[in-house]
């Protein structure tokens, strides 16, 4: 089979694999249709690592996927040879302190779909993984909108993790997909007034369409100042999803005393700093989102429903043979990209 493979910081090839076999009872083997370009696969392509997990070359790619089940384990029966399903890409042990307090995504043992080190990437033309991170999706559903599902689930838990009261007011900073995925969250969830910054106008005029009560580019305007002239009593919460120390600054301006930073963003550097006086005064609350805790069924439940139009997010697609150029699309933020995908399959 052919899978794609980091094999230099900003190089990627496509190369010859062997093809899974079942090793375990409760896996199945999946031929992957669709692989979304996450901002946290460009971290490991541009830079060769997230934090301390560095990347061995050559090494596969990729999490956002959805295919078709081609085997089923022993064990395996929620789904069945034929079903399309769309992924949790976060193979937890089920066993660990973490998993029996509702908390897999902390799993001690957990194994990531194309994170160094844990499991292999999902772009490839088949996958082995445990049957419970298959998913069954709706006859009605694409397969595009199915890998859509795992950046939207992270909005979905975000979302949750905010606990946001009827009318409140929030902020999204970084309308990427992983902030537009939280917007249209919020809005199936808890109707809100939400304000939205990015640097890019055609991901504005995205979030713009998707809900947003309004959006601000910073470079051009003090948005801290623009929306705190509408909010005078500050924000409930607000969630930085860019990753950027000026948007942590911002968040913690924006936030009324009591309110919640939300980090939803992965940043690159090492460490980041906060105003000790800003969250001392004000009792700031931080909050970190950890991908997407057991969300993914309440994501496709809301795609299924109409709620939430994942659609939009989907801007850009490729072959599998032109992955690389999905990716460095995608770095350099070209051609109004928000999500480009890469079609294993011929659709």
């Amino acid at each position: 089979m052919k899978a794609a493979y980091f094999t230099a910081r900003r190089q990627l090839e496509i190369l010859d694999a062997p093809r899974p076999a079942l090793q375990r009872p409760g896996d199945v083997i999946l031929q992957v249709a669709t692989v979304g370009v996450c901002g946290s696969d460009v971290h490991y392509y541009t830079a060769g690592r997230i934090g301390d997990q560095l990347v061995r070359y050559p090494a596969t790619l990729g999490h956002e996927c959805a295919g078709v089940v081609v085997e089923v384990g022993a064990n395996v029966t929620h789904v069945n040879v034929g079903d399309r399903v769309a992924v949790d890409p976060a193979i937890s042990c089920g066993q660990c302190d973490q998993c029996r307090a509702g908390r897999p995504h902390t799993c001690r043992n957990l194994r990531f779909l194309g994170c160094p080190g844990e499991a292999p990437g999902a772009a490839a033309e088949y996958i082995a993984i445990d049957a419970h991170c298959c998913h069954k999706i709706p006859a009605a559903m694409t397969l595009v909108q199915a890998t859509l599902i795992e950046p939207l689930s992270v909005g979905v838990y975000a979302q949750q993790l905010a606990n946001m009261a009827p009318d409140s007011a929030t902020a999204v900073l970084g309308a990427g997909p992983i902030g537009l995925s939280v917007l249209m969250a919020i809005q199936a969830a808890c109707p809100a007034r939400i304000y939205v910054t990015d640097l890019l106008d055609n991901r504005l005029a995205l979030a713009n369409q998707l809900g947003a009560r309004w959006t601000g580019q910073p470079r051009r305007e003090d948005v801290v100042a623009s929306i705190t002239e509408v909010e005078p009593r500050g924000l409930d919460c607000v969630f930085e999803c860019a990753g950027q120390q000026e948007t942590l600054d911002q968040g913690l301006e924006l936030l009324r005393p009591g309110g919640t930073l939300i980090m939803v963003g992965i940043l690159e550097a090492d460490r980041v700093s906060f105003n000790p006086n800003l969250l001392r005064r004000k009792e700031l609350r931080i909050q970190n989102v950890r991908r997407q805790n057991a969300c993914v069924s309440t994501a496709i439940d809301l795609v299924a429903a109409g709620k939430t139009p994942v659609d939009a997010l989907a801007t850009h697609h490729f072959p599998m043979e032109e992955t690389r150029r999905a990716f460095d699309l995608v770095a350099g933020y070209e051609d109004g990209v928000v999500k480009a995908l890469i079609h294993i399959r011929p659709q």
